[in-house]
């Protein structure tokens, strides 16, 4: 009974983070474009620094008419926002926060998880793009596809090196067996991954499938009322996983400067924040990047540093292990 009760408990708070951290997340993009860019907009809303920016989107949304095109495959047009957003929710079950078992669930190939389900979260914006009877979401949703086979694989290959150098692929060890040593020689693999993830996740400046001046919304072009909004939030819960992520296989996770027992969670609940902040703030700087420029920089550059940091790792190992 103990053991039903701790899981309970355990996904309870998995699923309390994933409704809340994707909304902290949107409203501080809100606040953050606000401030850069000098937008009065999103200051207004509820009056004290517009705290009610949320709930007045989550208002417009629920208050649009919910419209399905009428040459579109219904059921999987129906069914994309939600392919697009639960597995992010999979994800956070398995991404450790702190010491001592603060896990959804320990898994032993925990990476391969991760990134098998985060590749599954992609396949939303497909089934929109090709389900929605419309040319501009159509081409939106190849783009998102290229964009996936395209930066997959540094992705992919990023995570393996850090994962080769703790000598596991469980998320919880590979954090155990971090040391601050490592920042120096894993810090282009966690640049190629932090990198890939944007892509993935077709945040700017890596946002050409939604690019509103070409394709007016690619494969969402379709979408109103609370279904686009599940689309929104999935963006947001991708960022907060790959943050996390990023923070767990490269920055160390729950270590800090500090020791200090029971403050673990803290530690990497700042390093996903800061990196999220990083996300925002790559999205107000820098333009869009063209077709051919996103895929040269994957195939010329990516790939070339991820497979160079693998041979880099096995180098290191063989050296240590001598």
């Amino acid at each position: 009974m103990s053991d039903a009760l701790d899981i309970a408990l355990r996904l309870l708070a998995v699923f309390a983070v994933f409704l809340v951290f994707p909304l902290v997340i949107g409203q501080t993009e809100h606040k953050v474009m606000a401030h850069m860019q000098g937008r009065l907009g999103p200051m207004y809303a509820g009056g004290f620094h517009g705290w009610a920016q949320l709930v007045a989107d989550g208002v417009k949304f629920a208050q649009k008419e919910d419209i399905v095109p009428a040459g579109a495959d219904r059921r999987i047009f129906q069914l994309a926002p939600a392919v697009a957003l639960l597995p992010y929710l999979l994800v956070l079950v398995a991404i450790p926060i702190g010491p001592h078992n603060a896990v959804g669930q320990d898994l032993d190939a925990g990476i391969f998880f991760v990134l098998a389900v985060m590749g599954v979260g992609v396949l939303g914006s497909l089934m929109a793009g090709w389900a929605s009877a419309n040319k501009f979401s159509l081409l939106g949703g190849l783009r998102t596809a290229a964009q996936l086979l395209a930066y997959e694989l540094p992705m992919l290959l990023a995570a393996a090196s850090v994962a080769m150098a703790a000598g596991t692929l469980s998320l919880t060890g590979i954090v155990e067996a971090f040391h601050w040593w490592w920042l120096p020689w894993q810090i282009v693999g966690g640049l190629v991954f932090f990198t890939a993830g944007l892509a993935e996740l077709q945040r700017p400046p890596f946002d050409m499938p939604v690019a509103d001046s070409e394709i007016i919304f690619g494969a969402y072009t379709e979408y109103t009322g609370l279904r686009f909004a599940l689309f929104l939030l999935a963006e947001y819960a991708g960022i907060v996983v790959l943050c996390a992520l990023t923070s767990v296989l490269f920055l160390g996770g729950w270590h800090g400067p500090f020791g200090a027992a029971g403050l673990g969670w803290l530690w990497t609940l700042l390093k996903t924040v800061i990196l999220a902040f990083g996300v925002i703030w790559l999205r107000v700087t820098y333009p869009r990047l063209r077709e051919d420029q996103l895929q040269k920089l994957a195939w010329t550059v990516l790939i070339p540093l991820a497979l160079a940091q693998i041979a880099l790792t096995g180098v290191i190992k063989v050296v240590i292990s001598s």
